[in-house]
């Protein structure tokens, strides 16, 4: 559905009405809207985040770290509500002034490094612990080749085939023609790889399958925007075969429990402070008594 009458006006102006389901957390400035102090804890790492497919990629890292034995990967996950504006505290701003999660401070050294951009988060955790960064040259360039894909090929999946598709106030066809056509052009990219290959940098396990297992994955499996019969997303068997694999992995189910405030109670684990943390508020959630 679109209006025949519409075309651009020669300055654009924003009409918050607009911007539908998301129209309170969207605008065209950045910088701060309100006075909030960040909480930290006593961990090296400090995370502020949610669940989403961004900030799952950098929890499961921290886990799998922990998984490896580095201790020093310890981390205090704290949730941060973008629905209700959390990314605009003055707090957050400081710490990334794009105003997106995941965001990271670094308290290992005597000086702490704020990282923004999930990203570059996985590169500074995996220089940090020389781990899931190749160190040949030629397996390093792989790697962070498919990284950067996934970095520069998740906005046409969210925010352009899952927007259209799923959120926009109006169905647009045009939009959801073309998004769905390069949606599936990526899928088709990553099964043709993974025909060949265990995992995306090679046969070793890496921060590029991180980074893309959270979108990918989800959209293998028709859970992203319900939308697995429309694109027709068991056709991708090697991707299937890989989202599998990695779904198995008992960091990576920790990982994307953390921050999760949506879906089955059991699934969830708000903050993360301890490692404990997953057995007690999971079975807190079971009996029905966590928060």
């Amino acid at each position: 559905m679109t209006d025949p009458a519409y075309s651009p006006a020669k300055v654009w102006e924003w009409n918050k009405e607009n911007g539908g389901q998301f129209a309170n957390i969207n605008r065209p400035i950045s910088g701060a809207t309100h006075d909030k102090d960040l909480l930290v804890g006593r961990h090296p790492f400090q995370l502020y985040s949610l669940a989403t497919p961004n900030g799952v990629k950098v929890t499961v890292m921290l886990e799998e770290l922990l998984e490896l034995g580095h201790v020093g990967a310890e981390y205090d996950a704290w949730l941060i509500r973008i629905g209700e504006g959390d990314q605009f505290g003055s707090g957050f701003v400081g710490v990334n002034p794009n105003s997106k999660i995941p965001a990271l401070l670094d308290r290992s050294g005597p000086t702490p490094i704020r990282v923004f951009e999930s990203g570059a988060i996985l590169m500074h955790l995996a220089e940090t612990f020389g781990a899931f960064l190749p160190t040949d040259p030629a397996a390093r360039a792989e790697c962070l080749s498919w990284l950067f894909w996934q970095v520069g090929s998740g906005p046409y999946i969210g925010g352009g085939f899952g927007h259209f598709y799923a959120y926009a106030p109006v169905k647009i066809e045009y939009a959801i023609d073309r998004f769905a056509m390069e949606a599936k052009r990526q899928l088709d990219v990553l099964d043709k790889r993974l025909a060949h290959h265990t995992y995306l940098a090679g046969e070793d396990y890496s921060i590029a399958d991180m980074a893309v297992w959270p979108w990918y994955g989800a959209l293998a499996k028709g859970q992203a925007y319900e939308a697995g019969e429309f694109l027709q997303v068991q056709d991708y068997k090697n991707l299937q075969r890989w989202t599998d694999a990695i779904a198995e992995r008992p960091a990576v189910k920790r990982g994307r429990m953390v921050n999760r405030v949506m879906g089955d109670p059991s699934s969830q684990l708000r903050e993360r402070h301890d490692a404990s943390d997953f057995l007690t508020r999971t079975q807190d959630k079971l009996e029905g008594t966590g928060a």
